[in-house]
């Protein structure tokens, strides 16, 4: 059958457009991959890239999403190369990885390893079990189980079991308590909405103290690409996305060898990472939480400073053979917007900066993203600033 796309080239493609998806895209387009992006919003700035064609669907969830995909992988010549950016579709094409194997090539641990290391309770105790290095937590999953917070040490950082609850607005991504009376109390109310929470001890350090290690884990247990990056900026800072990072050689010999042993013991296969933190009061690096089954936020520091994932993955999965990862000569730090800005020498003079968004050769995305989106969010912003005194005013 001919392709619909006007290539007999495998395709790649993405499935959410958003700035982690836009990252892929241009890693892929970089050796001139053809791209599809999937989104469910024509104002992802991704669908705006010059490297892609769009494609819309309904939604990212279950059996919708993986009959909407092979309707899509019909259009093909062959099947297609999946790279995933999205939580929920993280979980659809596990459910339904049977279906979907048919019409695309993709590579994720069985769905119990899924669900498991998608559970932040669940890796926790995976972790205690298996010696790997977590900070002390206690898991929530009703009132009568708030009790236990009393056997932490504060402050400490609350966080919902289940990521797909923050991105969905049923809870809050990252809370910080600095005391009991108070970790007790939010507890109460993160308890109100289904689905549990987990408490862990604040590991002591600023922001630049989180690193990350990304990679791909291919057939029989390869691991095809792999780097280590730190962040310098968390947007909120602590507990929030990346706004900021960079290459981490340095933590290289520590980390690598911690993600190989861990991926191996939890049979983690495909795209992933994990985020760690250096403990200032301990002296070590501990395991924060793992991405399972698709790209990360940060991915794009990676291919800018050498070392493309999407790519090498691609490749693997296509029966290619690899590339050497790149020599960067200048340091190269990679900023999600062009608000964010580093604290006073985390960055080196001679470091470039390079936004997420724009880039002189593909400038759309920036151009959907800060003039047209920008003053939306700004306006939503002000709509709901005014509306919060009326809203107290008739509660009280």
């Amino acid at each position: 059958m001919a392709s619909a796309y006007g290539s007999d080239q495998m395709l790649g493609v993405v499935v959410g457009a958003e700035l982690n998806g836009l990252g892929v895209a241009r890693s892929l387009a970089r050796a001139h991959v053809p791209v599809i992006a999937v989104d469910t919003k024509s104002v992802s700035a991704g669908m705006w890239c010059r490297h892609v064609r769009g494609h819309f669907i309904k939604s990212y969830v279950g059996k919708v999403f993986a009959d909407e995909m092979i309707e899509l992988a019909k259009t093909f010549s062959k099947p297609a190369f999946l790279i995933l950016t999205d939580e929920d579709a993280v979980h659809a094409v596990s459910e339904n990885r049977q279906a979907l194997s048919n019409w695309f090539r993709f590579r994720m641990p069985d769905d119990d390893t899924v669900k498991m290391l998608s559970s932040k309770s669940r890796f926790h105790e995976f972790a205690q079990k298996h010696q790997f290095p977590v900070p002390r937590s206690v898991v929530l999953e009703s009132p009568a189980d708030v009790q236990r917070l009393a056997e932490l040490r504060y402050p400490c950082v609350m966080k919902p079991d289940d990521k797909r609850q923050v991105l969905r607005g049923e809870k809050e991504r990252a809370v910080r308590v600095d005391t009991l009376r108070e970790a007790r109390e939010r507890a109460i109310m993160m308890l109100a909405s289904p689905g549990g929470v987990i408490a862990q001890e604040w590991i002591e350090g600023p922001d630049s103290n989180i690193h990350f290690t990304l990679f791909y884990r291919g057939e029989g247990g390869k691991l095809v690409s792999i780097f280590t990056g730190r962040k310098v900026l968390s947007s909120p800072p602590g507990v929030g996305n990346t706004a900021i990072c960079v290459a981490a050689p340095e933590a290289r010999g520590a980390l690598e060898p911690l993600t190989r042993a861990f991926v191996e013991r939890a049979g983690f296969d495909g795209m992933g990472s994990i985020e760690y933190k250096w403990d200032d009061n301990h002296k070590q690096f501990l395991m924060v939480e793992p991405t399972v089954g698709r790209t990360d936020w940060q991915e794009e520091i990676a291919t800018l400073s050498g070392v493309n994932i999407p790519l090498a993955a691609y490749r693997h999965e296509a029966g290619l053979p690899p590339i050497p990862d790149r020599v960067t000569k200048v340091p190269v730090a990679w900023r999600a917007s062009f608000s964010d800005r580093a604290p006073p020498g985390l960055l080196s003079a001679r470091m470039k900066i390079v936004d997420g968004y724009f880039r002189w050769t593909d400038p759309f995305p920036a151009l959907q993203f800060y003039c047209v989106m920008g003053p939306l969010r700004r306006l939503k912003r002000r709509w709901k600033a005014m509306k919060a005194p009326a809203s107290r005013q008739a509660k009280a």
